[in-house]
């Protein structure tokens, strides 16, 4: 069983940045690719970035190239999101996420572990 759980959500200005952290236990992530997810209220879950298991392949929506950065540090079994010059439609639930056996980096079904959750509020 793998818990996750997220941390650094808060609220910030638009324009501002944000870090969050995806913090696994119960088994060893570095051979699966984790991701970050994000749901609005009234909205879909929909997938912003990924990170293969070694972190050499790196996955973006378009909605946040150029402004976010995922990266992953296996030693703390962590995965972590960098979020810049954010504007208010980033304001949603961020979800990390585990994929132990998948073909598609962005879709939703894929992914077999999910963490609770932390609120990013974005306002303009």
């Amino acid at each position: 069983q793998v818990q996750l759980v997220e941390s650094g959500g808060g609220l910030v200005q638009a324009g501002g940045s944000l870090r969050l952290s995806c913090a696994a236990s119960g088994r060893t992530l570095s051979n699966y690719r984790m991701g970050w997810f994000r749901q609005a209220p009234g909205k879909e879950r929909e997938s912003v970035a990924a990170i293969s298991g070694n972190g050499r392949r790196l996955y973006y929506a378009d909605s946040v190239k150029g402004r976010f950065t995922i990266s992953r540090d296996n030693a703390k079994n962590t995965v972590y999101l960098q979020m810049s010059s954010l504007k208010p439609e980033d304001t949603a639930v961020y979800y990390c996420a585990v994929e132990t056996d998948g073909s598609s980096w962005s879709r939703v079904y894929e992914y077999d572990y999910w963490g609770q959750g932390t609120q990013v509020t974005v306002s303009s």
